[in-house]
């Protein structure tokens, strides 16, 4: 047996498994598993009929280019569309400014391989997505947690983390923030806090990498849209890269997300994109583009945002009725998630073990800590499981939680 593990390179050696896919893959082998663990959009508001129609126009013209390669920055037409969306967003912006991503996982990824040296500090919120924890790590940067407030990131703890990374003789490149209800707290960035954090930004020279799927799915009497307003929106100076994704709006299978950057790094990242796949989808940009200029987003939008309320409050509202006070949250604003945190006494690792053995599946909050904390967190899923299926789910992780599972 060939010892594979003599070829590989030293970032080969050292890449970092996103905690979210790995616990995809358990869902993907288990029977009657509740899954609160990835945060997929609810398959049943996929728009089949506009697709189904959009896909039979597309391949019946009979046009090579639906199906040829196609430009690694991303189809033109796809392009102008999404500068409307921007336009929407209050983000003012040019094609050349512009990329399409392989979802905006792959936006964050191009971002690490252009921007980040090893050693290089990244600041990162306390928790954050592990894709992003992913992306950097796997470049060899520093990642130095920020911890946060109700109202999103610490601004004070910001600056100080920011001053011991520097007095260690470290370089702090980049902020990576989820402003619009953070994966995986939920939480929303405040209005005021959102202007301080770009004077911040200015006044210490970091550049903030704004991941913003979210945005559009605040939750009617809850949250405005004008309170989920890009930081972006308001850069003047071109400090902020604004990623942003089709997935959680239309469907993730088309892997279709974007990025606004300074036309000089988009060049850039243009370049990185063509060593790793010449071009995202062309199928799929057209099918987009498509879904956009015939509206199908925006109409649906209204619907996703009801939706995924009510699945919210059901997992509130289960949570309130069979916990006993047993989890405390705060109740999110939109999106897709409940943080919540455990007991005195439980790990988020131990409960989850117990709670496979009841048949759910979550993931466990440590993940998203880049300082080894959160064992005492979980974040719960309410998006793809149906209303009867998040009564159950909470119903096994009541069971999980007993006081006679709780070791010695």
């Amino acid at each position: 047996m060939i010892d594979y593990d003599r070829f590989l390179s030293p970032t080969g050696r050292q890449l970092t498994e996103s905690a979210i896919r790995r616990m995809g893959t358990v869902v993907a082998r288990a029977g009657d598993l509740v899954s609160f663990a990835p945060g997929y959009p609810d398959a049943a508001l996929f728009p089949w009929d506009d697709l189904r129609e959009i896909t039979s126009e597309l391949l019946g013209s009979g046009d090579a280019a639906t199906l040829q390669y196609g430009p690694t920055r991303g189809l033109r037409p796809l392009l102008e569309s999404i500068l409307g969306i921007l336009d929407q967003r209050q983000i003012s912006s040019t094609l050349e400014e512009l990329i399409i991503t392989s979802g905006s996982q792959q936006g964050i990824d191009l971002i690490a391989r252009v921007l980040v040296s090893p050693g290089d500090v990244v600041l990162v919120e306390l928790p954050t997505f592990t894709g992003g924890i992913a992306a950097f790590k796997n470049m060899q940067a520093d990642l130095a947690g920020v911890r946060q407030d109700a109202d999103g990131i610490s601004l004070d703890d910001l600056d100080a983390v920011w001053q011991r990374q520097r007095r260690a003789g470290k370089t702090v490149k980049l902020l990576y923030v989820i402003p619009n209800f953070q994966n995986p707290t939920g939480l929303l960035l405040g209005l005021e806090k959102r202007r301080r954090l770009l004077e911040w930004a200015e006044r210490r020279d970091v550049l903030i990498v704004e991941d913003d799927p979210y945005g559009s799915l605040y939750f009617e009497g809850a949250a405005s849209a004008g309170e989920t307003r890009p930081l972006k929106a308001d850069d003047a100076n071109g400090r902020v890269l604004y990623l942003s994704s089709f997935s959680k709006t239309l469907a993730p299978g088309f892997r279709v997300g974007w990025m606004v950057a300074p036309a000089s790094l988009i060049e850039r990242f243009d370049t990185a994109k063509q060593s790793a796949d010449l071009t995202s989808g062309i199928l799929d940009q057209q099918i987009v583009h498509q879904a956009v200029r015939r509206g199908v987003i925006d109409r649906l939008a209204p619907r996703l945002r009801a939706v995924y309320r009510e699945k919210r409050d059901a997992m509130e509202g289960a949570i309130r009725a069979q916990m006993d006070g047993r989890l405390t949250w705060s109740s999110p604003k939109g999106g897709f998630f409940v943080w919540a945190t455990l007991p005195d006494g439980h790990r988020d690792v131990d409960l989850l073990q117990r709670a496979l053995e009841h048949g759910l599946i979550f993931v466990i909050g440590s993940a998203f800590f880049v300082d080894g904390s959160g064992h005492d967190t979980i974040r719960l899923s309410f998006s793809a499981p149906s209303i009867e299926r998040i009564h159950e789910g909470v119903r096994r992780l009541a069971l999980a939680l007993q006081p006679a599972a709780v070791p010695n």
